[in-house]
This record gives C-alpha cells, sequence and structure tokens, in this order.
C-alpha cells in the first residue's frame, strides 16, 4: 500500500508513512511468521552481508536498543525504537517525528484490502 514504483532494487513510498508502514509489517513479520526475535536475525534478514555491513549494523542497532545481538525480545513492543535506528543507519538521519513513526505503525495493524 503506497509503493508507487521501485528504483530497481527497493520500494518507492507515495509518502514516508507507507515505507514506515511496511517496514513495521516486515519487521513483525519476521517475529510472527519466522521466529526471529533477536537484532542479529532481524538485521542478517534485513540487511543481508552481500549488500550491507551487516556486523556494523547490528552493533549499532544493538547499541542503541541496550539489547545483545542474540538476546530474544518482542519486536513489536520495541518496534518504534527498532525502526528508528534502521532508518538512521540507513540514511543516516531519522528525520521522521513519532507522530509519523506512530502513524506508520497504526497504519500497519490495519487490515490489507485486495481490491
Amino acid at each position: 500500500e503506497g509503493q508507487v514504483g521501485s528504483d530497481g532494487t527497493f520500494a518507492i513510498f507515495a509518502a514516508p508513512e507507507f515505507g514506515i508502514r511496511a517496514m513495521a509489517r516486515v519487521l513483525l513479520n519476521y517475529q510472527r511468521l519466522h521466529g526471529i526475535n533477536t537484532i542479529a536475525g532481524i538485521i542478517e534478514r534485513w540487511a543481508p552481508g552481500f549488500e550491507n555491513k551487516t556486523a556494523a549494523y547490528i552493533a549499532h542497532v544493538s547499541q542503541v536498543l541496550g539489547i545483545s545481538p542474540e538476546m530474544p525480545f518482542n519486536v513489536e513492543t520495541r518496534l518504534a525504537e527498532l525502526i528508528k535506528v534502521i532508518i538512521k543507519h540507513e540514511n543516516g538521519q531519522q528525520p521522521y517525528s513519532d507522530e509519523l513513526i506512530k502513524l506508520g505503525l497504526r497504519m500497519a495493524e490495519e487490515p490489507i484490502v485486495y481490491a
């Protein structure tokens, strides 16, 4: 929802809240569907080593969240924090307000409607 195109590798969204929504759904599915509930597991899947410096990425997320890379945690309860640090790591900044992040998270909770 909200995807307006692709750059050939990544989706392009009409507005940031749609990208946040998509990110939230993906991260929640890592835990709900695949049982991935550690920072190491999440980042290894989100940002594989053939595209990223995954070890540094994991260390950054772990430091910011204050969670050991291999320690299981409830992704849903830390989702806003996780999304913020991923955005910052991916873009070098995290320009979105807490309200915009919350909007994207609320949108992620809504059922998908197929027309």
